[in-house]
């Protein structure tokens, strides 16, 4: 979150993008309440990884889509009925996933959901500040204005659950260059993932992010499984299949239904023509 501060401010110092102001105490409260969302998840998933594995939590991750739906339609954002039909396979696949998944634990299951639940309201919250009329950010300026924010958050769970980390990243970086590559390296990626999220967000919609998402989410399990040794049953796979091809069912609906729109606009503009 720091480096994001620090590029978001340098791109908006030097002119590249134009500095949008905060239009009230209002609208700072929001911003604050998009980045303690953000906070709460991280925390989450992280206390989730102590006591489940990454193919697992990747696995409960991919309901992200789920949660999005329902809170984007709490806030008057409804899809059609199809779309919703949709998502239905990758809540199967979670629930045949989660059934046989050997390392199951209560605590990471639950903090798990909890941060999958954080991140879709997350990217709900964040496609209303960056298409809310006068309070409309961009991309650039809503994270560089949320991102100072998480950082603060952030800093006493990172106290409390990793305290040992900030000597020893000092230790490795007085003792090896190679280190602060990797770490200079790993904000910019930092940065452009957080970046990248938003503008995903403001030109599909906080659905669609979480959908994509998932594609990332699978690759993980399967790198967690080659890496990490984590068994998986063949009912596990099964669940893990049934949830991609949810997310490949979802695809082909929104492109349908993005066509049928379009299809129906210009209908109206040649009648109106």
């Amino acid at each position: 979150m720091i480096s994001c501060t620090l590029c978001c401010a340098s791109v908006v110092t030097i002119g590249l993008v134009p500095l949008q102001k905060l239009k009230s105490t209002k609208h700072a409260i929001k911003v604050a309440t998009l980045a303690f969302v953000f906070c709460c998840s991280i925390v989450a998933g992280n206390i989730s990884l102590r006591f489940i594995p990454v193919s697992f939590s990747q696995a409960i991750g991919a309901t992200t889509p789920i949660f999005t739906a329902i809170f984007a339609a709490m806030f008057g954002r409804v899809e059609s009925g199809r779309t919703y039909c949709a998502l239905v396979p990758i809540v199967i696949g979670i629930v045949l996933a989660s059934r046989a998944e050997p390392n199951f634990h209560l605590l990471g299951f639950s903090a798990a959901v909890l941060a999958t639940a954080g991140r879709a309201l997350k990217s709900v919250l964040q496609s209303l500040l960056l298409a809310s009329g006068d309070e409309q950010l961009d991309s650039m300026n809503l994270l560089m204005y949320m991102a100072p924010m998480a950082a603060l958050m952030l800093f006493p769970a990172t106290i409390v659950m990793e305290g040992g980390a900030f000597s020893e990243v000092m230790e490795l970086a007085s003792s090896s260059t190679y280190f602060i590559v990797l770490l200079l390296l790993n904000a910019m990626f930092a940065f452009l993932v957080n970046l990248y999220n938003f503008l995903v967000t403001k030109y599909t919609s906080a659905l669609t992010l979480q959908v994509l998402g998932n594609a990332k989410g699978v690759l993980a399990t399967f790198i967690s499984v080659l890496v990490f040794k984590n068994r998986v049953t063949l009912i596990g796979l099964l669940g893990y299949g049934v949830a991609i091809a949810g997310v490949v069912l979802y695809s082909n609906e929104k492109k349908r239904t993005g066509k049928e729109r379009a299809h129906t606009l210009e209908k109206v503009r040649v009648g109106h023509s």
